[in-house]
């Protein structure tokens, strides 16, 4: 899929990298989206550059020019930081709503940003937010407002010796509120029908300023200007409200495509927005994000170990090893080096219980453990394993004990025909290691990104609420 693998240690390695290749390269973070991409032909890459390793990436910090997010702050992590719930609810709501935990642990909201699909949850957020990128190449940056980004379908004006390095918008003030809202076509792991994002500013009860983003719509994010206009000077009583709903589907014809014809996404909108001012005007917005939602960190704290030191570089063909510890045991693996980790956990490995299941990060059933985080390994990279601790179902028990969870699978009947129950084992695991006893609902949330095509769903829970109770290690409460 590509030809070499660069691990830079520095954002500067990074650029000078993305000048030396140009259009060759692409840079990698996530790489939910990328991989599949390359997999399928639908886009080229002769080096991919992994940010993943670069100290100080994934900070969120408040200065005096506004609330920063760096470019590796994955939509998990999004969660944990305070500073995002208080003053940009928006986008950590739209963040809870990308994809499943192990697909949060691995995205980051800059890549959403990238994709430029105007599906993505985090552009309508942020463009509500009103914010800004900055964009970096090695010999100068420049700052683009979120709404010139965008060109078309997932274009954007970002060059290809520029990264972005840098998300920044106004922090929400005390008169302020923000809310995201969305249909999709599944409870989770579902790309937006139509999305919503607003910020309203008030003096008292009436309305002084307004945002609405609507996502899914149109070619690109779009404003409902209209309707924005249509709030200001207004108190939100149900008819200022309706009639701000009616212009927002009015704001633009609609797209027309296999999840949703034109005419029912603009009956969409009108719920969404409907729905988003009312609970603006409740002021309960921000129930919707439950509490200690699970992340699948195990015992961790979400965050990888950085690298040191020069650019590590591992090419097709070439005899750069993959140096990795896979169930505590060191590997030097050679000739893996364009592949995925999954495969090369299967074939260079031996290890045979992570499956590929959809090859898509739809399933679950190939999740392992890199660095204690729960990661789908269909979807990452082998050579970004180098340095890290992998570990399998096949390194879950210890000596002849089998892990809580094992036993507890066992003793509940909850394996079907076996084949999605290593992921299944390997999350759940992972969710009693980082909450003591999970509720009913963490346990749903915590599985949501594990498929079991037998449909031994009941089971499954009643076995993680089994090894919950039973389990007395050490664990985060």
């Amino acid at each position: 899929m590509w030809q070499v693998y660069y691990s830079p240690t520095s954002v500067e390695d990074v650029l000078r990298l993305l000048a030396e290749h140009g259009p060759d390269a692409r840079i990698i973070a996530g790489g939910t989206d990328l991989i599949v991409e390359l997999q399928r032909g639908v886009r080229q890459a002769r080096a991919l550059i992994d940010i993943t390793r670069i100290g100080g990436l994934n900070r969120v910090c408040l200065e005096d020019d506004g609330l920063h997010v760096g470019p590796m702050v994955t939509h998990n992590q999004a969660l944990t930081f305070d500073l995002l719930m208080k003053h940009g609810y928006p986008l950590a709501l739209a963040c809870w709503h990308v994809g499943t935990p192990q697909l949060r642990n691995r995205g980051t909201i800059v890549g959403n940003l990238v994709t430029g699909s105007p599906a993505n949850d985090t552009i309508s957020a942020l463009l509500a937010l009103d914010a800004r990128l900055r964009l970096s190449r090695a010999d100068g940056e420049r700052t683009v407002p979120l709404a010139d980004f965008y060109r078309g379908v997932r274009e954007t004006a970002l060059g290809f010796n520029e990264m972005v390095t840098d998300v920044v918008f106004p922090p929400l003030a005390e008169n302020q509120r923000g809310a995201f809202s969305r249909l999709a076509l599944r409870r989770v792991h579902a790309i937006s029908v139509v999305n919503a994002a607003g910020v309203l500013t008030f003096d008292e009860e009436v309305v002084t300023r307004a945002r609405i983003a609507l996502g899914s719509v149109a070619p690109t994010v779009i404003r409902a200007r209209e309707a924005e206009s249509s709030l200001l000077g207004r108190e939100l009583d149900q008819h200022v409200i309706e009639t701000a709903a009616e212009l927002a589907a009015e704001a633009t014809s609609c797209i027309d495509d296999i999840r949703a014809g034109a005419g029912y996404r603009r009956e969409v909108i009108k719920v969404l927005v409907r729905r988003l001012l009312s609970r603006l005007r409740e002021g309960d917005e921000r129930g919707e994000i439950p509490d200690a939602p699970p992340t699948l960190w195990g015992g961790t704290r979400g965050f990888s170990p950085r690298l040191a030191g020069k650019t590590i570089c591992h090419r097709h063909k070439g005899l750069e090893p993959i140096e990795c510890t896979v169930n505590g045991e060191n590997v030097v693996v050679q000739g893996a080096n364009n592949k995925t980790l999954l495969d090369m956990l299967r074939e260079d490995v031996g290890l045979t219980a992570a499956k590929q299941g959809c090859g898509e990060g739809e399933c679950g059933a190939c999740t392992v453990w890199m660095d204690g985080i729960s990661v789908l390994a269909c979807l990452t990279p082998a050579p970004r394993a180098h340095g890290s601790q992998i570990s399998t179902v096949e390194g879950l028990a210890e000596g002849d004990e089998l892990h809580p969870v094992q036993q507890a699978f066992i003793d509940e009947g909850a394996v079907q025909c076996g084949y999605c129950t290593p992921g299944f084992v390997m999350a759940a695991a992972s969710l009693v290691e980082e909450i003591r006893a999970p509720s009913r609902e963490q346990i749903e949330i915590g599985l949501s990104g594990n498929l079991c095509r037998c449909t031994g769903y009941h089971k499954i829970i009643r076995a993680v609420e089994a090894a919950a109770d039973g389990d007395s290690r050490d664990s985060r409460p």
